[in-house]
């Protein structure tokens, strides 16, 4: 029998442990849909961050801890994030020894699920504070006094500025926002853009980034998308998008691809 995907439908939360509540998404189909059918245009990761994460040590007593999840975008498969708040939850009431054999089991599991190695960092809660918000580089596209009249993706907006100016710059937005592809809730997200060739022109990017705002996809594919739509529309030499969504279900999702880029500091910022 076809396990069914439990987003958007009444699902009850687990009592125990249960590694098979994870729920894979094939990468390929959206990437297909782009034309990438065979090597990987990009390099990158989507990172996780989980603030609900907790369990019972040996004697019964709840601890909890915050989690960052790196999942590398080479693994064929994403985890389904309704099923992932679902398998943490089924920790609750797991005894375990130690933080170390929740990190362990937690690695092995989801390292299956997506067929790939996933990286994963605990944090007590008073070592996480301590990390503080990050601020962003570059330009912010938000001040921009444009009209947007277009809601629905449209990656023909995307336009080169006219003088044929080079460029090697950063710009960054707050106001991408696309919607779960089962249940259409929104997800908000703020976008950067680390960019080297012609020059594109803002207004036309921001447009880009507004178009999104009707759009149904999973966080990492429509980071992919961006990606792509740049390339192929701008044709930059050098192109990193980073997105860093807003939690929902106590789960963040920051993907990041780059053509040239091979680590990305992870930051967190006021919307999460």
């Amino acid at each position: 029998m076809t396990k069914q995907i439990p987003l958007g439908q009444s699902t009850a939360y687990p009592e125990r442990y249960d590694r098979e509540l994870l729920f894979p998404v094939a990468r390929q189909d959206k990437r297909t849909e782009l034309g990438i059918t065979q090597s990987l245009p990009f390099v990158g990761k989507d990172i996780w961050t989980a603030y609900e994460v907790s369990w019972l040590n040996s004697k019964g007593k709840p601890q909890v801890a915050i989690a960052e999840f790196y999942f590398p975008c080479e693994s064929p498969f994403i985890v389904e994030s309704k099923s992932f708040k679902l398998y943490l939850n089924s920790f609750n009431q797991e005894r375990l020894d130690s933080m170390a054999e929740l990190k362990a089991r937690l690695i092995t599991d989801l390292s299956e699920a997506v067929k790939s190695d996933v990286n994963v960092l605990m944090f007590a809660l008073s070592e996480y504070q301590s990390k503080g918000l990050g601020k962003l580089t570059g330009a912010c596209l938000d001040d921009l006094d444009i009209d947007c009249e277009i809601y629905d993706y449209q990656p023909e907006l995307l336009t080169l500025k006219s003088d044929g100016a080079l460029a090697d710059e950063v710009v960054y937005s707050h106001l991408l926002k696309s919607n779960c592809l089962i249940t259409s809730q929104p997800d908000w997200a703020t976008l950067q853009i680390r960019y080297q060739g012609n020059a594109i022109d803002h207004a036309s990017l921001l447009r880009y980034i507004v178009s999104f705002r009707n759009h149904n996809e999973f966080h990492e594919q429509c980071v992919e998308r961006i990606y792509t739509d740049i390339m192929q529309q701008c044709q930059p030499k050098q192109l990193t998008v980073i997105a860093r969504y807003t939690r929902r279900g106590g789960l963040d999702i920051n993907p990041w691809r780059s053509s040239h880029e091979t680590n990305i500091e992870f930051m967190r910022l006021a919307r999460q």
